[in-house]
C-alpha cells in the first residue's frame, strides 16, 4: 500500500511538473487568474477536484 501511495505521489509530481516546464508564461498567468479568483470559488473547485479523485479511484478499483 504504501509504495502505490508514493508512487501515485511521484505520478503526481510529474503531471504537475509538465505545464511549468512547457509553457512558464501560461502557468503565471494561469496562478495570477486563480490568485484573484475569491475563496468561496476556490472551494467549490476544490471540492469538484477531490469529488472527481474519488470518483476516478472507484473507477479504477
Amino acid at each position: 500500500m504504501w509504495d502505490s501511495l508514493w508512487m501515485a505521489t511521484a505520478l503526481l509530481l510529474v503531471i504537475e511538473g509538465i505545464f511549468p516546464f512547457l509553457d512558464p508564461k501560461g502557468m503565471r498567468r494561469s496562478m495570477l487568474m486563480i490568485a484573484e479568483l475569491d475563496d468561496r470559488t476556490l472551494r467549490v473547485i476544490g471540492l469538484f477536484s477531490m469529488l472527481g479523485g474519488v470518483a476516478l479511484l472507484y473507477l479504477v478499483n
